[in-house]
């Protein structure tokens, strides 16, 4: 016993290590959605020569597409991005001077109180001081750095950027007068075309304010991370904490309540990891997206390789500590161990809920993806805490325990059960894998799973301590480590098309095409759009229990609505953009595109009633 315990402390530290990498690279993975821009640049100058010794007037002409809006350069509440123009001259020019439009105040339907925003045509005047040796030829480049609105939602702050080459010299002539004369007259701000906006007069920004809506979104985030709870990419691991708490149920309520606080704490500090990347992806101008790590053939095979760790430690075919022993770490040896152990499995629990989308979730990571870091932090960690309630409400009340099962002879025999659960999970990625790599190749890895399997009992089996048991967990380690590699190099260049084939009788679903699918709708044909993948297991389960259903097949082919449907298992700008554009940062997303009306978005987690109420709303097809 005491040297299965040492093998126990020994292989704790590894598997702690491990899940902090996957962390990790989950996190950076997500950093990986592009840009999208609501507003071009241009930058012009007065004259066509500046004389040395004095200032050159340049003019940044930004014009914002219609429907969208700029926060102001002084924003009227603090979580709103302010729009900055810097000025790039030589590094031995002194600085420019920036002149910032009045902004205009509106009110949109999210907000009680007036905005402050940049809409249409706006220019920021700017004064570059020319150093008295200047000569020649000088190119100044200026970049905006701004965040796009509309009446819905906010993007990721973006950089747009201009330049102009000017003359340093006398004799310089002007250059289009009127783009530079005081009252000119901006084209009016898109009102129109921004429902529920209402003109006010204009003013200057109010003080900042409390941000509206950040209490509704950090309930919504500790709701939608308790719903996690029971979304199918966490019951597996959930089930195993709840194995686990029987055993500390049978120590006593000091054993449960350390328990339920670690794991708690495992998951907090991973979504503060996910916070961290998330903000450190904004401040570099990129945006973030849920799950989207799963796209990467290499995470995939990485995280297939714990999962049937777990799932051989479960059946018994070694003891060395590994993720599958954290079902047991609160029983045995230390306090330490049982810390350790169930903090490591709340820290997977989040690697294996990323995946996955919850109601309400959605919005809340929506919100907080477009706001500064506070924000992020904020709703992150609520999001932690809603997923963390179950083990907080069982630390704040640890007798609660009293009224689970009493450890026996029937715990041996679960065990086994939840092993075969956690295949079921490998079987899954391995579903998920075959989208992304060519068949050779998973072959391979599957091939390199059995060897990991292989090598693993092998040294269970050796004499513990013996040369031949730790080189035959050298080896394993080496197959384990060549699975993850060969899955990442094979995604290059061999990813396969995702099919949109459909069980017969089933939707026929088209792929889809944005041009196309507003084409359709300009036209008088409704266009449903499906946005899934293979990793996305709420899209899933949306797909067979709702989607595929004779009821709402019957009902897109009265109303003659067109079905598309975009796969993201791997990589896609294009998709990555769109969902941008629309205020989402994951899937499942689905959008039904009305004639003479805007575009409805559906909730993440449908019913049949929710999708029927909008199609039946739609004419019958003729």
């Amino acid at each position: 016993m005491r040297h299965a315990l040492r093998c126990v402390t020994r292989g704790r530290r590894p598997l702690l290590a491990t899940l902090f990498i996957a962390l990790a690279v989950a996190a950076t993975a997500a950093a990986q959605m592009p840009r999208v821009q609501r507003a071009e640049l241009r930058l012009a100058a007065a004259a066509s020569a500046f004389a040395p010794g004095t200032a050159a007037r340049l003019v940044a002409i930004a014009d914002v597409e219609p429907g969208w809006h700029l926060q102001a350069h002084v924003p009227t509440f603090d979580y709103l991005i302010p729009t900055v123009l810097t000025v790039e001259a030589p590094p031995e020019w002194p600085a420019a001077t920036v002149e910032y439009p009045q902004p205009e105040m509106y009110r949109f339907g999210f907000a009680e109180e007036e905005l402050a925003v940049y809409q249409g045509r706006v220019r920021f005047f700017v004064d570059q001081p020319v150093p008295a040796d200047a000569a020649g030829e000088v190119t100044l480049r200026a970049t905006l750095r701004y965040q796009a609105c509309d009446d819905k939602q906010c993007l990721p702050p973006v950089d747009r950027t201009a330049e102009v080459t000017v003359a340093i010299g006398p004799g310089g002539k002007a250059i289009d007068p009127e783009l530079f004369a005081a009252d000119l007259e901006v084209p009016p701000a898109v009102e129109a075309d921004v429902p529920g906006a209402v003109a006010g007069p204009s003013a200057a920004p109010a003080p900042p304010a409390a941000a509206p809506g950040l209490l509704g979104m950090l309930l919504l985030g500790i709701v939608g991370g308790l719903i996690l709870n029971a979304m199918p990419c966490v019951l597996p691991i959930l089930s195993l904490k709840v194995f686990g708490l029987v055993r500390s149920a049978g120590q006593g309520q000091r054993h449960v309540r350390t328990g339920a606080l670690a794991t708690a704490a495992g998951i907090l500090v991973s979504f503060w990891a996910l916070a961290g990347a998330a903000i450190a992806a904004k401040t570099a101008g990129s945006a973030v997206g849920w799950g989207v790590q799963f796209q990467r053939p290499g995470f995939v095979a990485f995280l297939a390789v714990v999962v049937l760790l777990f799932t051989l430690n479960l059946w018994g075919l070694f003891e060395i500590q590994l993720p599958g022993r954290l079902v047991a770490a609160a029983g045995e040896g230390s306090s330490q161990e049982g810390l350790a152990g169930h903090f490591a499995s709340g820290l997977f629990a989040t690697l294996m809920a990323t995946p996955c989308s919850a109601p309400f979730l959605g919005t809340a990571v929506g919100f907080a993806l477009a706001q500064q870091a506070a924000q992020v932090l904020a709703i992150f960690t609520a999001i932690a805490v809603g997923m963390a309630l179950p083990y907080l409400l069982l630390a704040v009340a640890p007798a609660l325990a009293r009224h689970f099962p009493r450890p026996g002879a029937w715990m041996e025999t679960l065990k086994g059960v939840m092993g075969f659960l956690l295949a079921g999970a490998l079987v899954w990625l391995l579903y998920v894998l075959a989208n992304q790599v060519t068949p050779e190749a998973l072959a391979l890895v599957e091939g390199a799973l059995l060897a990991v399997a292989l090598l693993v009992w092998l040294a269970a089996r050796a004499a513990p301590g013996s040369p031949g048991r730790r080189t035959w967990f050298a080896i394993a380690l080496v197959a384990a480590v060549g699975t993850i590699v060969l899955a990442g190099r094979s995604a290059a260049t061999d990813a396969r098309p995702a099919s949109l084939a459909s069980d017969p009788g089933g939707i026929a679903w088209r792929p889809w095409d944005a041009a196309e699918a507003e084409r359709l709708a300009a036209a008088g044909t409704p266009v449903f759009l499906d946005i899934t993948a293979d990793w996305c297991v709420t899209c899933k389960v949306n797909e067979r229990l709702i989607l595929e259903t004779p009821e709402v097949r019957g009902a897109l082919a009265e109303r003659g609505v067109v079905p598309m449907k975009a796969d993201w298992t791997n990589r896609d700008d294009r998709i990555a953009g769109f969902l941008a554009r629309h205020g989402r940062y994951g899937i499942p997303f689905y959008m039904l595109y009305r004639p003479g009306q805007q575009p409805h978005i559906y909730p993440e987690l449908l019913t049949r009633e929710i999708v029927l109420r909008e199609l039946e709303a739609l004419p019958l097809a003729r």
